[in-house]
Order: structure tokens, then sequence, then C-alpha cells
């Protein structure tokens, strides 16, 4: 039977400075926003990483075998820490070296072990993790070689396979030459499952998109408008053949611009609007029913994890040991 695991990655969080309150609060948003669209805690384990403290310890070990060229390399951490894609985190020279931590640096190798700890098979991921996964293929190997031997308890690491979303990439309402983010400063950046209907109509009636007259798609020459309609197109795929298919509908009716936005908004306002509702059942929930939900899914998300755990650290000479309590 297949089994899937959702961890709320509260210890990502915090290689960047969090508010313990807002910590908190965004863990149980999470949770409440999962469930919306569409998990079923009845069928997915849904938990708070921290919950499980196998993903730390898995992370050690994968540390022993993580090449820090290879994690110099990688270019999300990056971002986050200011530095350019092409800048060596090692140079002492380095723009932003001071600021640079040690967990934001080495975070992929918990994220590593966020995926090899439950020897998944398929991993969802966007289009800027990708590279992230290709690393956790690479230290899965690394750790096969040694330790999965015939005689060896530890069979191995499945390698995971990468799942794109069709929409792997969708840009920024101000700057549609690079991502959505929910980090971004500008909140009229992004669309949120919570936004009311008024918030998206007004945040893609000031989306930015171009001067020229007409609804076209081209991803390189009108970014904005493509980025749009690529919301549009993906918000009801049902609907529609592609993205094309809409913008040559859109020129043949001679539409505006603002037209093109008012359709965007209506078609995101519609298709957002039960998730929306789901998501204020769950935080209308009582924080003891949702806090035993989570803390369920933990124990058997750590039952997993501690099997699988288990046999590789036997394999390499670490047996697990009772602790006996003298009277």
């Amino acid at each position: 039977m297949d089994r899937r695991f959702y961890s709320i990655v509260d210890l990502h969080a915090i290689t960047l400075p969090q508010d313990p309150q807002m910590l908190l609060q965004r863990t149980r948003e999470t949770y409440a926003s999962l469930i919306a669209i569409g998990l079923n805690p009845k069928k997915s384990l849904i938990f708070s990483q921290q919950d499980v403290l196998q993903h730390t310890q898995l992370m050690w070990i994968l540390s022993c075998h993580a090449s820090m060229g290879y994690l110099g390399r990688m270019t999300q951490w990056k971002s986050k820490a200011g530095m350019a894609d092409n800048a060596d985190p090692l140079e002492t020279s380095a723009p932003n070296k001071p600021a640079l931590k040690l967990g934001l640096f080495s975070y992929p190798v918990l994220q590593a072990a966020d995926i090899l700890l439950y020897n998944a098979t398929h991993v969802p991921v966007g289009e800027d993790q990708a590279q992230h996964l290709e690393f956790t293929r690479e230290l899965a190997n690394s750790i096969n070689h040694v330790y999965a031997k015939s005689d060896s308890p530890f069979r191995g690491f499945s390698l995971p396979q990468t799942i794109h979303s069709p929409a792997k990439r969708i840009m920024s309402l101000q700057e549609p030459t690079k991502k959505m983010s929910k980090s971004d400063l500008d909140e009229r950046s992004r669309i949120l499952i919570t936004d009311s209907r008024e918030q998206i109509h007004l945040k893609i009636k000031h989306a930015l998109t171009d001067s020229i007259s007409g609804v076209s798609y081209d991803r390189k020459s009108r970014p904005g408008v493509s980025n749009l309609i690529d919301i549009m197109y993906y918000m009801d795929e049902s609907k529609y053949d592609s993205p094309e298919v809409i913008a040559a509908d859109m020129l043949g009716r001679d539409l505006s611009l603002k037209a093109l936005k008012e359709q965007v908004a209506t078609t995101i306002a519609d298709g957002l609007e039960p998730i929306r509702e789901r998501y204020n059942e769950q935080m209308a929930r009582s924080l003891k029913d949702v806090d035993l939900e989570m803390a369920e899914a933990a124990n058997k998300a750590r039952s997993a994890a501690g099997a699988n755990l288990r046999r590789l650290k036997e394999a390499m000479g670490m047996r697990q040991r009772l602790t006996y309590m003298k009277s």
C-alpha cells in the first residue's frame, strides 16, 4: 500500500529568523492549507518535522557523506542569503559570507533526510528544488555503496523520482521574470489561498503587464501577460487546451488587457473559493483537536522513520541499546 508523508518543515523555517508565535501560527496555517487543498489526514500523514527526531539524526549521518563542494554549488540557499548564484561561500572574500549560517548552507542535507528517511520513491518539487532532489539521489547512492550489502539489515535507500506539477513555475505578479514567492516583501506579488475575492481582483488589477495593446502569448517578449494567461490556464485546465488557445481566443475577440485581468481574477476567485472555505473551517477547529491529530500522525511517522533509520545504523555498527534505570 502506498504511504504518503507530508512534513511541515519548521526546522527548515528556522534557517532564517522566526518570531516564535508566528512560527506556531504558520505551522497551524500550513496544516489547514494542506487539508484545504485536498489532503485527507486519514489517508496521509501530515505532521510537524520537529516532532520526528529521526530527521535530524539521519541528517547527521548524511552530513558525513555530503560534499562541501556540491553544497557550495547549490543556488537556492544562496538566494536566501543574498548571494549570487556563482558565489563561492568557501572563499574568505565572498559577499555576505559573515552572515551565512551553517543551517542555511546545509539545509539541502536536512531536505535529503526528510526524503530518504521514509524511503520515498516519488517527491513533488518545484522547478527550483529539482537541484536538491538530484543531490538527494547522490547522497543515497553514496550511502548505498558503503552500507547496502547482501548480508546487511540495510537494503539501501530508494532513489526518489521527481514529480513536477504542470504549473511548476508561476511568476510574480509584480516582477514576472522571477517566480511567485510567499517570502516576497511585496504582498501584491502573490495570490494566497486565503485571499478574498476582492483581494484577488485588486492584486490582478495591479499586476504588471506591458503597454502593448491586445492579448498575445509570448513568455519572452510579454512575460507579465503570459504569466496571467498561464495562471488562468492552470486554474482550469479542463476548460482550455493550452495557454496559446486562451490568447488566440481573446485576440480573436479583440479583448483588452483590462478584460484579460478581469477574466483571470474571476477564474482564480472561483477556483479558490471552496479551498478558502475548507481552510476557514480548519482554522475554526480547536487547537487541542488539531494538536492531537498532528501528534497521532507524528507517532506513525516516527514508527516508520525509526525502523528505516535503525536498519542503517545497525549496518554502520551503531546498535540500538535499551536504557536500564537503577532503582
